[in-house]
């Protein structure tokens, strides 16, 4: 029986093994992916937390690129937490993996962090969720800090929103993914206390634009 509490990778647990080799051949991943980490410019003695960090792909490049950057990846769903821990040890990288949803008591002896990022996690929830997952962001922040989000976006073209309805919104619903596709996501950012917000880049893929956002926590 599914877990209802958390959407699981591809939408259900049984497709979990399948993750890594859908993201990477539906979603041009490594040009966005590359994008993001670029973006973040993980440094030494920063602390960065991970939100949904799936199988591990971005927490590892993270930390690939900057060995001394303390990496914190957070994920409800322990199938994809064990696929994420497997591939860092494969590596030999030392990433503080955590079971749970963002709340005060996951990452209380961690906080405040410098960067807080996360991918592919806000198309999958409702609008409050979203909401409530960026004012947590925003607490576990210091002062200053940085958000980076890499997502489905606003599908600004026809080809992008029939790509978008024909696979990520056949397989996650509609309620759920349609804010993301008309571009809520800028606005909930600036609504939970960010600023400085941009879209940094907007990559076209086989199943709709993906798009990288950041803010900074108000000094």
């Amino acid at each position: 029986m599914e877990d209802k509490s958390f959407t699981p990778a591809l939408g259900y647990s049984v497709l979990t093994p399948l993750y890594d080799f859908a993201i990477a051949t539906l979603t041009r991943e490594e040009v966005w992916r590359s994008k993001l980490v670029t973006c973040v410019a993980p440094k030494a003695g920063e602390r960065i937390l991970d939100v949904g960090c799936g199988t591990g792909s971005l927490a590892i490049r993270l930390k690939e690129l900057s060995f001394l950057t303390q990496v914190v990846g957070l994920d409800p769903d322990p199938s994809v937490l064990g696929v994420a821990r497997k591939k860092a040890e494969e590596k030999h990288l030392e990433i503080d993996w955590r079971e749970g949803f963002l709340k005060p008591e996951t990452v209380s002896d961690v906080k405040p962090v410098s960067k807080v990022v996360s991918s592919l996690v806000f198309h999958q929830t409702p609008v409050k969720e979203k909401q409530n997952i960026l004012s947590q962001m925003h607490d576990v922040l210091e002062t200053g800090g940085e958000l980076f989000i890499a997502d489905y976006g606003w599908q600004r073209t026809k080809m992008m929103r029939f790509l978008f309805r024909a696979s990520v919104q056949q397989l996650d619903g509609m309620s759920d993914t349609q804010p993301n596709a008309d571009g809520v996501l800028p606005r909930l950012i600036e609504d939970t206390g960010f600023i400085q917000i941009e879209e940094l880049e907007v990559v076209p893929t086989p199943t709709g634009s993906i798009s990288i956002y950041s803010g900074i926590k108000a000094m």
